[in-house]
């Protein structure tokens, strides 16, 4: 038997990103008052996907308390509608986004964190925030892979979907520069157009690198086969 049930870890975690979202937004910081606000960044995109998914895995835990011993159809037919989606959540944007921005950030801060999280940040984002929105996020998803079995799409039909993720949020970047002069990240303003380019394509692949390990690691926890081509 476990030590502590899934069903309280995930309300424990879900809590957590209700937490950090409600402390991040609550700074008063001037990126926040620019245009796009918090959505330009990917870090505040990753604590909303990971608190909506694990928001859902709370809402399939009680809607299954609630219907326990029932045999309606219908309720099965929501039922396996919601495990579906959560599912698909964790396989296309819960673990690769957020195994994604613990890696890229901290690489890019121990090389040189000016590149992505500068000094000036301290004086608004406290440690144990900054931890929250770029550390724990990867235990916490590796917890849930643990603790539930999810049914991973094909690799094809996966990788394409995170590959549109991808895509899509390069492209709001180049429009938010577009229109506001500025890179999101300093990263950008130090290199060249050409580097931006191979930087931006390096960065799709690393996040697909991350669906792949996610469906192995997914595998392995459950002694399953890998889903590789349907």
């Amino acid at each position: 038997m476990a030590l502590i049930p899934s069903q309280v870890l995930r309300v424990a975690i879900l809590l957590s990103y209700f937490s950090i979202l409600c402390h991040y937004k609550a700074l008063d910081m001037p990126a926040h008052q620019t245009y796009g606000g918090s959505w330009k960044f990917l870090t505040f995109i990753d604590l909303v996907i990971q608190a909506v998914f694990f928001g859902l895995c709370v809402l399939i835990d009680v809607s299954c308390l609630l219907t326990k011993g029932g045999d309606s159809r219908e309720q099965e037919r929501q039922m396996r509608k919601l495990i579906g989606l959560r599912d698909w959540m964790m396989a296309v944007l819960a673990f690769p986004v957020g195994a994604f921005v613990v890696f890229t950030f901290w690489t890019l801060y121990l090389y040189d964190r000016e590149l992505v999280y500068p000094r000036l940040l301290d004086n608004f984002i406290p440690q144990w925030l900054n931890h929250g929105m770029h550390t724990t996020v990867l235990p916490f998803i590796i917890i849930e892979m643990r603790t539930t079995n999810h049914r991973y799409p094909s690799r094809s039909w996966g990788l394409a979907a995170v590959c549109c993720f991808g895509v899509g949020y390069i492209l709001w970047t180049c429009w938010v520069h577009q229109v506001t002069g500025v890179w999101v990240y300093p990263v950008l303003e130090r290199i060249t157009p050409l580097a931006r380019v191979v930087f931006f394509s390096a960065m799709t692949a690393v996040i697909c690198v991350f669906y792949t390990l996610g469906e192995i690691l997914n595998s392995y926890i459950w002694d399953q086969p890998h889903t590789g081509e349907r």
